[in-house]
């Protein structure tokens, strides 16, 4: 694995969920409502999910595990092999399906739905870095 690529991935996918964070609206209504608010936070948000997915196939690929069909078959591979639990990789996996809803059908996006994201799980995002930074530290370490 490429530590320095990954290093740079996670910083990349911190300041995403920052801005995310720092442009949170207080309800589902307002975000509804504004065009600019949408699309910070969703190509933020997509953006996010695309790195977790990148870092996860730099770490499929440095333990030797076949690459995966699917973006979130990534979390399926990673879960075998003991990185992330069953809980973080569904919920990862369902990013995925916001990502794929907002890059092919961004007129289909249910914006209460993406408020409840970014109001209630950007956390998984801060813990799949802990995952990957705890990876990397072991693997220094040998």
């Amino acid at each position: 694995m490429d530590r320095a690529v990954v290093e740079q991935k996670l910083e990349s996918l911190r300041r995403c969920i920052l801005r995310i964070e720092s442009k949170v609206p207080s309800t589902a209504e307002v975000l509804a409502a504004d065009f600019d608010l949408q699309d910070i936070i969703s190509l933020n948000l997509s953006r996010a999910v695309q790195l977790a997915v990148d870092i996860g196939a730099h770490l499929i690929s440095e333990l030797n595990l076949p690459a995966p069909d699917t973006m979130g078959q990534t979390f399926d591979l990673l879960e075998r092999a003991g990185l992330i639990d069953a809980a973080l990789a569904l919920r990862m996996r369902k990013a995925v399906g916001f990502r794929n809803i907002a890059t092919h059908n961004y007129d289909q996006i249910n914006w209460q739905i993406v408020h409840n994201i970014v109001k209630y799980h950007l956390d998984d995002f801060a813990a799949f870095a802990r995952v990957i930074t705890q990876q990397i530290q072991r693997q220094a370490g040998q």
